[in-house]
This record gives C-alpha cells, sequence and structure tokens, in this order.
C-alpha cells in the first residue's frame, strides 16, 4: 500500500474518532451545566474547552464561558483551528483520497453524514439544537465503525485504519481523565465530597462509561474505582488497557503483512508490559496526572513510529 494513502486512511479514522470524543464530552458539560447556576456553569465550560485543548484560542475571541459560546466555537468556530467541522472536513478529504482502499458503504455513510452535518452547522447552533447536532456527530461515528468492521477488506487498510482509532481513543480517554479531574478539583478537600462525584460522574459521561460503570460497581462512585475502570478494565473499550490491547493487535496484523516488525512493534510491546503490570494502587503512588502524562507521551512516540515504519507523517 502506498504510504499517502495509509496515511490518510490512518488519519481518517483519527479524525473521526477525535470529532466523536469531542461531540461526547460537549454533551457531558452540557447536561453538568444545565443543573448548576451561572457561575459553575462557566466553570464547566470552561473545563470543556479545557479538555478540548483550545482554551488559547477560545480566550482570544472571548471573554467568558458561556454555553453557545463554548458549544459553537468547540463545533464550528474558524477562530478555532481544530473544530468538530474541520475534523469532519479532514475526515472526508482522507476518505477521498483512499477512495480506492474503502467500501463503497464507509464512502456512503461518510459523505452521508458529512452534508447532514455540515447544513446542520451551517449557522450559529442555539441551545435547542445542540443536542441534535451532537446525537448525529456521534451517530456517524458509529455508523462510520459499523460500515468499515461489516464490509472492509481484513487487509493492511483496514488496520490502519483501525490503529489510528484506538491511538486517539487511548488520547482522548487519558486527556479527559487528566484534565477535568484536576481542573475541576483544584483542592484535595474537595475529594470524597459530592463535588468530587459530580465530577467523576461527569468524567465517566464524557467517555461514555456512566451507565456501564453503574451496573459494574452498583451506583458506588470512588475515585479508585473509576481510575481502575477507566485505566485499567479491559472490558470497557475506552479504558487505556483496551485501547492498547486493540492496538498492540492492529500492529501485529501489520507486521505479519509485511513480514517485519518496525520500531512501532517495540514501542508498542514496551507500553503493553508497563501497562499490564500496573496496579491502581502504583498509579495513584506515582501520582494519576504524572501517569496520564507519561501514557500521552509514550502514545504519541508509537504514533510517530507507525509513521515512520510505514513511510507516512502523523
Amino acid at each position: 500500500m502506498l504510504g499517502r494513502t495509509a496515511n490518510s486512511l490512518f488519519w481518517m479514522f483519527r479524525y473521526l474518532e477525535r470529532a466523536e470524543n469531542t461531540a461526547r464530552l460537549l454533551e457531558a458539560g452540557f447536561r453538568m451545566a444545565l443543573t448548576r447556576d451561572l457561575a459553575t456553569a462557566e466553570g464547566e465550560w470552561r473545563s470543556v474547552i479545557e479538555a478540548a485543548g483550545r482554551r488559547e484560542d477560545f480566550e482570544r475571541q472571548n471573554a467568558t464561558y458561556t454555553g453557545v459560546q463554548a458549544w459553537n466555537f468547540i463545533l464550528r468556530d474558524s477562530g478555532n483551528p481544530m473544530s468538530v467541522m474541520d475534523m469532519l472536513d479532514a475526515v472526508r478529504t482522507n476518505a477521498r483520497a483512499a477512495r480506492n482502499a474503502i467500501s463503497e458503504e464507509l464512502w456512503t455513510v461518510i459523505n452521508e453524514s458529512w452534508m447532514e452535518i455540515r447544513d446542520m452547522m451551517a449557522k450559529p447552533v442555539n441551545q435547542g439544537q445542540v443536542g441534535r447536532v451532537l446525537g448525529s456527530i456521534r451517530r456517524a461515528g458509529t455508523l462510520a465503525h459499523g460500515a468499515m468492521v461489516g464490509s472492509m477488506l481484513r487487509d493492511e487498510g483496514f488496520h490502519f485504519a483501525r490503529a489510528g482509532t484506538f491511538l486517539e481513543r487511548a488520547d482522548s480517554t487519558a486527556r479527559i481523565l487528566d484534565i477535568k479531574y484536576y481542573l475541576l478539583l483544584p483542592s484535595l478537600s474537595y475529594v470524597g465530597s459530592s463535588l468530587d462525584t459530580g465530577q467523576w460522574e461527569n468524567v465517566l459521561r464524557s467517555v461514555a462509561g456512566d451507565r456501564v460503570f453503574s451496573w459494574l460497581h452498583a451506583g458506588r462512585i470512588d475515585a479508585r474505582s473509576i481510575v481502575d475502570f477507566l485505566v485499567l478494565d479491559e472490558r470497557f473499550p475506552r479504558s487505556l488497557a483496551f485501547c492498547h490491547d486493540a492496538l498492540r493487535q492492529e500492529l501485529a496484523a501489520l507486521a505479519r503483512i509485511h513480514k517485519s516488525e518496525g520500531q512501532s512493534n517495540a514501542l508498542m510491546r514496551q507500553a503493553d508490559i508497563r501497562l499490564t503490570e500496573m496496579t491502581v494502587e502504583d498509579i495513584f503512588e506515582q501520582g494519576l496526572h504524572q501517569f496520564l502524562v507519561d501514557f500521552k507521551q509514550s502514545n504519541t512516540r508509537i504514533a510517530e513510529a507507525i509513521g515512520q515504519d510505514y513511510r507516512f507523517l502523523v
């Protein structure tokens, strides 16, 4: 496969995953803000912008953090160099570039979803519309993944697409867990309080894990159980452990196809061993923030090595 085609498939699904994760983050922020007074709601929207990595860009244009400002900035603002609409444009552009390597079903889903969401976001999104817009973005990701799994040949293109998906998903979960917790809990005095519980619930909603966590833990919410769930539970498809295991399998499949392993496989094995040997006690002893910083840096090195191994830029 040509490097530019591999690059398009890898980035098509990275951007798709990023758009879906951003929609989930916005949806969680929207739900939380509806239950807060004005000052607390602004704090919630500030945390959403921070978790999306867009605080400096947002504050260049806005003096306050209202909901309508925040979600329009994240979704469609031209002053945001990585709005959700920009991400979806990149998904479609990369799909067109890899048109011969994807199925007709996958192209149709991506193209039709792009047209639908583009029309919905042609004008600023008001409070009555935001839920429908976010639902459409999440649905676009679900349909695209379903079309890929149900119609694509299990060749190297499939594995590049899946590798991009799980790299991005792991990075998103780590970033949300890190920023949301530390931004929303500025003092240790909040730990164990009702604020602590509410913010942990919001972290779970941001990664679509609130219902399954509640089912597994009978509604009990505490920091240790949530970190164990989002980092180490291999059953949850957005946990760091699940994403790393899936990524390792995709890179192993690519190595078999190319009949040689690269630096990405070696880095993946090292990261996998570190995570497998971790316990939740080890994570808190090291410090949750430092653990997540190290994880994200490792993820970035793996992504760069994939590009070098298969001759495309990441």
